[in-house]
């Protein structure tokens, strides 16, 4: 039975991160891109203004009690989107991909921009309020209010609903017992204890807590990852020219691959590339939009900025940290990948302490990871189950703390592949709505630009 359903959910695996869907997805963030004049590039300044000068100004705090500020509805995205992606599946992508994976990763996290900043701010545009005050939004209310749709709707909320307990949670739960047990040699089940327990902690909250913690948590962490990464960088520096000629070189490489034709390993760098780069900032899969329409603005321009900030946060920052990590500590002929292969290119720098930091890394990254899709959970499960959504956000949180138990002590083999199937399945529905709403996205953009640019 258990090869059955692992030949089933390779196929469609295929399908969902196929080249056809990595081709719409570029293809539609390029779009979108042409058609906001490269908003990301020609109005930096403004973005820069409304979110990392505003960081620094002090200016993050929201006005209202009742909702989130728009810093931490983007800090809890990115502790969402910042998983174990952003270490092991570089890594993956070098390996299977080869270095020329990182170049297509830069592209697309370059156009994710617009894809990302489309979703936001769709989320915000048609998003709706509780009696408390309370904004909640996401794709399956801009494709049920924008495109009439209302099984499609469904169809993203269910696939979101499933990615929340494997892809946000049992995963997530597993790397982060692995790390530790390799690096500190604590049993799984304490970690699972502990994990469930910050949990609840945390979720039990509702979403003002995720953010506030996320908020504490993001830029903590982001830094530590950095600062370690730099260190190794700078260690290695007089390789880095040769590094970043690679990965150029590589991107168009028309060698064969193996027994493959000529230019095959160019279609592995886009595939792998593109792959782990949606994978690391989640641009298009619809999951961001979720936390970002509980923000309180009143602008969906202006939030769609921090979307723009997330990806570049995400993908061009923290991913291309663990890329030249792994690139310039010379560690690719080990024969590792994932966790290990990144453990390995740390250790070249810190000895021992190699292991011990990525342990902390995936800890940080993997438990923002975990409260960030608890909230989603409840969002895509509350949305089909309407009627009852308080009594639904109660059942999530109570089943997520056991799972989070389970995740931490099981194998994982087969939940990983699923997880990554469903995950790729959110984006059908996203994208489909994200085209035929465009036309919403440019008129916003366009008004915009006319009264603050």
């Amino acid at each position: 039975m258990t090869e059955i359903i692992f030949l089933i959910n390779n196929k469609i695996n295929e399908f969902v991160w196929g080249p056809v869907t990595l081709f719409i997805l570029l293809g539609l963030g390029s779009y979108i891109t042409i058609k906001t004049g490269f908003f990301q590039f020609t109005k930096v300044k403004e973005i820069a203004t409304n979110t990392i000068v505003s960081i620094f100004k002090g200016d993050i705090k929201s006005t209202d009690s009742s909702n989130v500020s728009p810093y931490q509805a983007m800090t809890a995205a990115v502790a969402s989107s910042v998983g174990v992606g952003s270490i092991a599946g570089v890594s993956t992508a070098i390996v299977a991909g080869g270095p020329g994976a990182i170049f297509w990763m830069w592209m697309s996290a370059l156009v994710g921009m617009m894809t990302k900043y489309a979703e936001v701010v769709l989320a915000v545009h048609f998003r709706e309020q509780d009696k408390n005050g309370i904004h909640y939004g996401g794709p399956m209310y801009y494709i049920e209010k924008g495109l009439s749709c209302k099984p499609l709707a469904i169809a993203f909320a269910l696939f979101t609903g499933v990615s929340c307990f494997n892809i946000g949670n049992m995963t997530q739960a597993n790397s982060i017992a692995a790390s530790l047990q390799a690096a500190f040699h604590l049993s799984p089940s304490f970690t699972g204890v502990v994990l469930a327990c910050l949990s609840a902690v945390v979720i039990f909250g509702g979403v003002t807590r995720i953010t506030r913690v996320s908020e504490k948590l993001v830029p903590v962490m982001a830094v530590f990852y950095i600062i370690g990464s730099c260190i190794v960088i700078i260690q290695n520096i007089g390789v880095v020219p040769q590094v970043m000629k690679l990965i150029f070189a590589e991107a168009f490489s028309l060698r064969s691959v193996g027994s493959g034709a000529f230019g095959y390993g160019v279609f592995l760098a886009m595939r792998f590339g593109i792959a782990r780069g949606v994978f690391s900032n989640e641009a298009g899969l619809g999951s961001a939009p979720i936390m970002h329409a509980a923000a309180n603005t009143d602008s969906p321009v202006r939030q769609g900025m921090w979307g723009i900030f997330e990806v570049f946060v995400t993908t061009i920052c923290i991913c291309s940290m663990t890329a030249l990590v792994v690139l310039t500590s010379n560690v690719l002929q080990t024969g590792h990948s994932g966790v290990v292969l990144v453990s390995a290119a740390f250790s070249k720098t810190f000895g021992s302490y190699g292991g011990a930091f990525v342990a902390i890394a995936i800890f940080f990254f993997a438990f923002s990871t975990m409260i960030g899709w608890a909230y989603y959970g409840e969002c895509s499960w509350g949305y089909i189950f309407s009627n009852h959504k308080p009594l639904v956000s109660k059942v999530v949180r109570i089943i997520w703390l056991p799972i989070v138990f389970i995740g931490s002590v099981a194998e994982l083999e087969l939940v990983w592949g699923i997880a990554d199937t469903f995950n790729g399945l959110m984006m059908i529905p996203n994208l489909a709505a994200l085209f035929g709403l465009s036309g919403i996205v440019f008129k916003l953009t366009k008004k915009y630009i006319a009264a603050n640019c």
